[in-house]
């Protein structure tokens, strides 16, 4: 696991210098604490920070092929290099380490470009070709790890975070109106986007070349759709399951340094820790957090797995005094972020690397079996199609702006008449800044917001491209192609990040991924029994029926106790001094309104303030 960063120059007549990548390199060092590498050659220069996971010893990087004509740096891990290792030196290729990496070099030199598709990990890599002068950026295909770049007129600058770019070009601390758009919508900034207007992020499954000046951005790789094959019974599913998940787990364990895992206490960790423990020939360490507040803490089930597979376990509780942790963690971020696990997952990585320094989590459950809430609360609501489009479409006009903010049913009922589609997109939306709360938003802003497009038209047009059998499915396609890598990898990765972990996730091997859209839908998921197909896996493998029974709780922190609490004063002080007001966001009455109606007690909207929250604080570290 590493922090790459590079410049390419389009000016002939300079030359990349190393102390440019070396302060690139500096501004990523924790996710790379025990080496630096520096590679320059006229217009192109490389780096990489590296964090020691596989080839300890010799796993320098940049690396280079036999002749120096190709080099490589990588952020990730492949997990099935030695296979491809093998196939390479039967063609001819020469290694000089033991590191995965390397494999790529030599992958790069006989299929070019094409190397991609066989590649099995998570990854943001460079090619520099010296034979073409060309550059290759890549990132993998679910989108684990991280790549941004900007394209000025000087050059190319890309690097694992914006921060490396920030090293070398400050002036482009310049905030994207468009990405807030889309933060205020969502909590967080879909890909291409980034908060800053010269900056853009590689979307998974996408490369970018560079050659002859010119730069072609194109997709290697396109997510599955839920498309069910029922041609195969139910234990037949299990066993393809069991099968392919264990080989998933099986070829993360391969490490030179400590690994254990994380374990929240739910089907998802618990079953990718169960089958840990069987091809483990030592205790698993595992590593979760609690809560004092009960309806928040999760710890009793883990600590019931942890002695069910006998792991070396390790707990932390979390408290609501993390002042110092919260600035810590907002300068980390670099955009808005507003997924308030952020908290807890930083908290279980620092755990864990006092142990560790690779972690296996359960990441990508809830997506790839249907287990979140809101799948079968929006169809709940199926009853809403039945009220004509024109009756939704005057209540939201007309209707619903006249109501006040704490009467029952006003949110329900905006969903009247719009269909699966567009109710779980408004369900999913923390504020629909054009409509449906525009008495807290600015007019200037909405005016500036009028420009763009809406971020709800373009999810919308990613909800069209499933072929999913059922409305669950489309949901499911929609998430991992957005909410997947934006939230709940991009969380995981910073987090790990900042605590140099590594964090491998087994549920999204992207051959796992493949075979669960092609699960029978019916067996995959249903209101009555979500993620149904994992909890029998559970069951086979030995994961007490308790944990697999019990109701689903989300690795969250406990918001809306401590905002009305322990973080109340903070939180006003915050979004309501002047030095937040002017930026021209708000209308002052509208924001009191919603502060107080959370206060007050009469309605939960400790997602929506904290979202506001992390928009102020990035302002303050990354703008002002």
């Amino acid at each position: 696991m590493c922090g790459i960063a590079g410049i390419v120059t389009f000016a002939r007549e300079r030359s990349i210098t190393p102390t440019e990548i070396r302060l690139m390199c500096d501004a990523i060092v924790h996710r790379g604490p025990d080496d630096e590498g520096i590679y320059t050659d006229g217009s192109v220069g490389l780096g990489a920070r590296r964090l020691s996971v596989i080839d300890v010893a010799t796993g320098h990087q940049p690396i280079q092929n036999e002749d120096g004509s190709i080099w490589v740096v990588l952020n990730g891990e492949i997990y099935n290099f030695h296979e491809l290792r093998s196939d390479l030196e039967a063609r001819g290729h020469r290694f000089r380490t033991r590191t995965d990496t390397e494999v790529i070099v030599h992958l790069y030199e006989e299929y070019g470009e094409a190397c991609v598709a066989k590649l099995r990990g998570m990854f943001a890599f460079a090619v520099y070709d010296k034979r073409d002068n060309s550059v290759l950026l890549v990132r993998d295909r679910l989108g684990k790890k991280p790549l941004v770049y900007a394209v000025l007129d000087d050059g190319i600058y890309f690097g694992s975070e914006i921060k490396s770019i920030f090293a070398v070009k400050p002036a482009l601390r310049e905030c994207n109106l468009e990405g807030v758009f889309h933060y205020l919508h969502f909590g967080y900034i879909p890909d291409p986007l980034s908060a800053f207007q010269r900056i853009k992020k590689l979307p998974p499954g996408h490369l970018l070349r560079l050659a002859n000046g010119q730069i072609k951005i194109e997709s290697y790789w396109t997510m599955p759709d839920f498309a069910s094959d029922s041609s195969f019974s139910e234990e037949e599913c299990l066993d393809q399951m069991e099968q392919g998940l264990g080989e998933a787990v099986r070829i993360r364990l391969v490490s030179d340094v400590p690994l254990g895992a994380f374990l929240s206490g739910g089907v998802d960790s618990s079953t990718i820790v169960a089958l840990m423990a069987r091809l483990s020939d030592r205790p698993v360490k595992t590593f979760s957090i609690s809560f004092p507040e009960a309806d928040f803490d999760e710890s009793g089930y883990a600590r019931t797995v942890a002695r069910t597979f006998a792991t070396d376990h390790h707990e932390l509780v979390v408290t609501s005094d993390f002042n110092e942790d919260l600035q810590a963690i907002c300068a980390g971020l670099e955009e808005p972020f507003a997924d308030s696990s952020m908290v807890p997952t930083y908290h279980v990585c620092r755990l864990a690397r006092q142990h560790v320094t690779v972690a296996l989590s359960g990441d990508g459950g809830d997506e790839l079996f249907g287990g979140y809430d809101r799948y079968f609360r929006v169809l709940r609501r199926s009853a809403l199609d039945r009220i004509p489009k024109t009756v939704g479409s005057c209540y939201r006009r007309w209707i619903y702006p006249r109501l006040p903010n704490g009467f029952v049913a006003r949110q329900l009922m905006y969903d009247a008449g719009l269909g699966v589609r567009d109710r779980y997109l408004n369900d999913i939306a923390t504020f629909v800044t054009q409509d449906r709360d525009s008495d807290l938003f600015s007019p200037e802003l909405l005016r500036e917001f009028s420009n763009f497009r809406s971020p709800l038209s373009l999810f919308a047009e990613t909800w069209e491209l499933s072929k999913g059998t059922d409305n669950v499915s489309r949901m499911q396609y929609l998430d991992l192609c957005t909410y997947l890598p934006s939230t709940i990898l991009t969380k995981v990765d910073r987090m790990s990040m900042m605590t140099s972990l590594e964090v491998r996730a087994p549920l999204l091997d992207h051959e796992f991924v493949r075979w669960s859209a092609s699960a029978p839908s019916a067996q995959r998921t249903s209101a009555r029994n979500p993620k149904a197909i994992l909890k029998k896996l559970a069951k086979r493998l030995g994961v007490p029926l308790e944990v697999i029974n019990r109701p689903k709780q989300g690795f969250a922190v406990p918001l809306v106790h401590w905002m009305r609490g322990s973080l109340k004063r903070e939180l006003l002080d915050v979004l309501l001094e002047p030095r937040s007001l002017q930026r021209g966001y708000f209308r002052e009455q509208g924001l009191r309104a919603l502060l107080q109606e959370h206060l007050s007690g009469r309605r939960d909207r400790s997602h929506s303030i904290w979202q506001l929250l992390m928009l102020e604080l990035w302002h303050r570290n990354y703008v002002d």
